[in-house]
């Protein structure tokens, strides 16, 4: 079965050079599953593909997608934990604020997209794949739910790493509104990419003008987070 590799738009956390046999077959196979599933999803919508058909397309045991992937809905929505591990990783890191953290990760993960359109045989057809792929997670209320899930558990994230940079608790008020506050970027990013894959323009100045975009939003909680990062608790 011939699919698209969707997964290249997904920043990618190991060098290939790095892998072993065993763990590139595992990765391999990872992202045959998902591609596969990815497209099964959008040619008959999510509720109408069954996990067995997507093991059968891909020659392997139903025990074994689950073995990669714990539920129907990671199969297609399992960037979460990248992103998860980015952003404990990038807010873990000192130097940099917590808004120049989270712009250097939402910037890597719209760099893979664009970089995967701009390398489509028709990349007016791929932006196109990518509006349908935001149509169906956003029209399928399981798909809903287990994003919302997932919010759920970067924003808890976020208020543990930012309640160590301020040496607070992660149930202080500060950081959990910090903490929903820079998670709400990647809902800005998520619909200036709806409103800029328009067809018409090109993968640079798609990312350009999304960037744009969560720049501006970002520069609204700058300056109350390096208020709070410089404050000691209070109680």
């Amino acid at each position: 079965m011939s699919t698209v590799d969707w997964t290249a738009w997904r920043p990618q956390t190991a060098a290939p050079e790095a892998e072993g046999l065993r763990e590139q077959k595992k990765r391999l196979l990872r992202q045959r599953l998902s591609d596969t599933a990815t497209e099964m999803f959008l040619e008959r919508g999510f509720d109408a593909v069954r996990v067995a058909e997507i093991a059968q397309a891909c020659g392997v045991s139903e025990k074994t997608v689950y073995n990669y992937f714990p539920t129907k809905e990671s199969l297609i929505l399992d960037q979460g934990e990248s992103t998860l591990a980015a952003l404990r990783s990038g807010l873990a890191d000192t130097d940099l604020s917590a808004v120049e953290a989270v712009l250097r990760i939402l910037s890597d993960e719209l760099r893979a997209m664009t970089s995967w359109i701009a390398a489509q045989d028709d990349p007016t057809q791929a932006a196109g794949m990518i509006r349908r792929f935001g149509a169906l997670t956003r029209s399928t209320p399981s798909l809903r739910a287990y994003h919302r899930d997932m919010t759920d558990r970067l924003v808890a994230a976020a208020a543990e790493a930012l309640a160590r940079r301020s040496h607070g608790s992660p149930d202080d008020p500060e950081p959990q509104i910090a903490a929903t506050a820079l998670l709400g970027l990647w809902s800005i990013q998520f619909q200036s990419l709806g409103k800029h894959l328009d067809g018409a323009r090109t993968a640079t100045r798609i990312h350009e003008a999304v960037t744009a975009d969560v720049r501006r939003a970002a520069k609204l909680i700058d300056t109350g987070l390096a208020s709070f990062e410089g404050a000691a608790p209070t109680r």
